[in-house]
């Protein structure tokens, strides 16, 4: 499933194609993603602006210049793709196939500027697990698919105060609290493993012991937050990782997969200069999780 890096990566791709563009034709190809596509999409698109491309948590957004927002979610197999003048933007040696040539296309959006056609995105999923929903944009916050929502942890808004006060008093395992949407929007099963090798803290732990008794912030808590922002920024940087159906907008691959130090490294040495460890997989909630138990205490 793309986590917030590959969503992201696929939102500046989309970005400087769409903003301030015109949609000039909306057409679906199947009344159906995941879930039915919603009634009249066509033409609350059609002929309108969009007005700014945005990401909340693995969620594309469409804002339109009519009060609507269209919220996209690539599901496990999902890409948007950039056709301009009828040729996919896309290096042909590192471009990932994708399913049969327009067999799983199911929408396609022409995009329009000053009157002039420039070219058009298409929706390609093989497996129809993501979606299309459609928002008032003065009530998106208020939307089912983004209300409750926790925290964006890209940027500079997560620190070791604020992830202290989210984890305050919670028993559940650490990696488990780092999974929960209602707390951090957008992190997944790679980044959380990877941030929490870099901050030496087992996934095992219980949530809350990394926090003072009065809820306040300690050491644990800003290498954490640190952590994670940081391999979120590289991962970003690299273009995601591409490891089964994660494609960025113009067709190449994403690389931080060659970056992991512990995600999908069981048996492998531990790469700390300082630990003689060996990476182990265990499961939590049905997930692998991968860690050092040596380092990660």
């Amino acid at each position: 499933m793309p986590e917030l890096p590959e969503v992201e990566t696929v939102r500046r791709g989309l970005a400087p194609f769409l903003e301030g563009a015109v949609i000039s034709r909306f057409e679906a190809r199947r009344p159906d993603l995941r879930f039915a596509l919603p009634t009249g999409i066509e033409n609350a698109c059609k002929d309108r602006v969009i007005v700014g491309l945005g990401r909340r948590a693995k969620y594309l957004l469409f804002h339109l210049d009519n009060d609507t927002t269209l919220i996209s979610h690539l599901g496990m197999s999902g890409s948007w793709r950039i056709e301009a003048n009828g040729v996919s933007q896309q290096t042909a040696d590192t471009y990932h196939p994708r399913g049969k040539a327009g067999l799983h296309d199911h929408l396609v959006l022409d995009i329009a500027r000053a009157g002039q056609p420039t070219g058009r995105i298409i929706y390609n999923d093989p497996r129809r697990f993501g979606f299309l929903l459609q928002s008032r944009t003065s009530e998106l916050d208020r939307h089912p698919a983004l209300a409750g929502l926790g925290i964006e942890p890209l940027g500079n808004a997560l620190g070791g105060d604020v992830l202290a006060e989210l984890l305050h008093g919670r028993t559940a395992p650490l990696k488990a609290a780092l999974l929960d949407q209602r707390l951090i929007a957008g992190l997944g099963n790679i980044y959380v493993c990877e941030a929490l090798w870099r901050s030496r803290l087992s996934p095992r732990r219980r949530a809350g012991s990394i926090v003072r008794k009065n809820g306040g912030a300690t050491q644990r808590t800003d290498r954490l937050a640190a952590a994670i922002r940081a391999v979120l920024a590289e991962a970003v940087e690299a273009g995601g990782s591409s490891l089964r159906d994660h494609i960025r907008a113009d067709g190449t691959l994403g690389y931080f997969q060659h970056r992991f130090k512990v995600y999908d490294r069981e048996g492998e040495a531990c790469p700390r200069d300082d630990c003689d460890g060996v990476v182990r997989r265990i499961v939590q909630s049905g997930r692998s999780t991968f860690h050092c138990p040596k380092c990660q205490r």
